[in-house]
């Protein structure tokens, strides 16, 4: 794995430094107050190969998860607990969304309250019948 300073001089990787350095400020932010950052990937110049960079330089952590919703989003956690990877496809395997999270568990894993009360209503019915 790349070192932070190597990172820093590495001309060709001038987006990467910088970038390491919002999640490093994110995380402490996470830790202080428990806020979550989401940065939007397609949003930013990469040049060739930062990337590609980035994603080595972060690394794979121990969780990962694929969900199949109108397109495949993978999550894995990175080498850093608490900063997630995300990747959005469309149906045809497009990619239509790249983030990084820095968050104890990646928002779109969490139930959403209708699906938590239509849940509930399925298994009450279960329960009746």
């Amino acid at each position: 794995m790349t070192g932070p300073e190597e990172v820093r001089n590495t001309p060709f990787y001038g987006n990467v430094g910088p970038l390491l350095n919002e999640v490093l400020h994110a995380v402490d932010r996470l830790l202080e107050t428990d806020e979550p950052t989401t940065i939007d990937l397609a949003g930013l110049p990469f040049g060739p190969g930062e990337l590609e960079h980035l994603e080595a330089t972060l690394g794979t952590g121990e969780l990962s998860c694929k969900l199949d919703a109108l397109g495949t989003s993978r999550i894995r956690e990175t080498a850093y607990p608490g900063v997630w990877w995300l990747e959005h496809r469309n149906p045809h395997d497009e990619v239509v969304g790249r983030y990084i999270e820095i968050t104890r568990t990646p928002e779109i894993l969490s139930s959403q309250e209708a699906d938590i009360t239509a849940g509930r209503a399925r298994l009450e019915d279960q329960l009746t019948t």
